[in-house]
């Protein structure tokens, strides 16, 4: 009787879990869907990291804008302007902007537009807790890698229920690191100037000119 009980349980948990991937999938692809309809997307973040082995607890804020698979980030006093063709570095302390080639269409190139919605493959997802932020539901997906050798243990995603908008991004590194993305401002299909993502040499006349290729 036991062991027909053991199974009958052993049964109905395995039932609850894949409902509840499946209802953590099911809101990712809400997630996905929700920013394919925007034209470009402009945020302002906040980035921190900390580590308690190593007494290390580090602020920064950042923006980024997107638009397809180009962007501007500008994040710890350097800018990244990506055309669709080159990526430019711009930093002002060195006084040196980079130029490199990107392939776009590489899965392992990681991108602004591509951080929201890197959870599409490469990681087994299950549903996590719900919290309320200032009066926002908060749903976390808890994302685990696939990649044995990733130096990621977990990554929890935060999603705003109400809007399918990401809200905050934590990554628990197996070293004790943990790092937190949180949008602070997430607006969209914003006026964009039409040179918003070109480089021009011109605004840095002292600038030395790194070409990679």
């Amino acid at each position: 009787m036991n062991k027909l009980f053991s199974i009958a349980l052993l049964f109905l948990i395995t039932i609850s879990l894949n409902a509840q991937d499946k209802k953590a999938k099911d809101l990712l692809d809400d997630v996905t869907a929700k920013i394919k309809t925007y034209d470009n997307i402009v945020i302002d973040f906040k980035y921190t990291l900390n580590n308690t082995r190593e007494n290390i607890n580090q602020d920064s804020k950042g923006n980024v804008t997107i638009d397809g698979n180009k962007y501007v980030l500008n994040f710890m006093g350097v800018s990244k302007i990506y055309d669709g063709k080159k990526t430019y570095t711009i930093v002002p302390e060195d006084e040196e902007v980079t130029i490199s080639s990107v392939n776009d269409k590489d899965d392992k190139a990681i991108t602004p537009s591509k951080m929201l919605t890197f959870f599409n493959s490469g990681y087994k997802y299950s549903w996590d807790i719900l919290q309320d932020v200032k009066g926002r539901k908060i749903q976390y997906i808890k994302l685990i890698p696939n990649n044995s050798k990733d130096q990621r243990k977990e990554v929890m995603l935060g999603i705003d229920i109400q809007t399918k908008h990401i809200y905050n991004l934590i990554e628990i590194g197996k070293n004790g690191t943990k790092t937190t993305l949180t949008v602070n401002s997430f607006k969209t299909n914003q006026p964009l100037s039409k040179n918003q993502f070109t480089f021009v040499a011109s605004k840095y006349p002292n600038y030395y000119l790194n070409k990679l290729d």
